[in-house]
């Protein structure tokens, strides 16, 4: 499984890339795997307020629907519109064109409690 170094991870295969305090999350290659072929998603509302751990996504592939939860508490800023028409983005390319939203987060101290790359690795075994 890819687990990029650079990245924060969630019990729930969220991934982050933080800048600041802004981060972007989309869920890992683990999950997409685990999902198979993803073919709708929900898409929070930019400007929504969500709680850490409250779902703020919902990626349905012809599995299963899967809730997406946010890592921290925080505001939508942003929302990859591409997955409107191309929702396979998140199995063809999970870290890059696959993201769900950018969070501007409230507390940047709550990244502290994510797991790291190897912490993850060890997780999904």
């Amino acid at each position: 499984m890819n687990v990029p170094d650079d990245l924060l991870y969630t019990e729930s295969h969220e991934w982050i890339r933080r800048d600041r305090d802004k981060i972007r999350v989309g869920i890992t290659d683990h999950a997409q795997a685990e999902l198979t072929d993803v073919v709708y998603v929900e898409l929070p509302k930019i400007g929504a307020a969500h709680e850490a751990h409250s779902t703020i996504a919902v990626v349905e592939s012809v599995k299963a629907a899967s809730d997406i939860y946010a890592p921290v508490k925080g505001t939508v800023l942003e929302v990859n519109k591409a997955l409107e028409t191309d929702p396979a983005l998140i199995n063809t390319d999970p870290y890059g064109e696959g993201w769900i939203y950018v969070l501007q987060v409230d507390d940047p101290g709550q990244l502290d409690g994510l797991k790291d790359a190897a912490a993850y690795r060890a997780a999904i075994g």
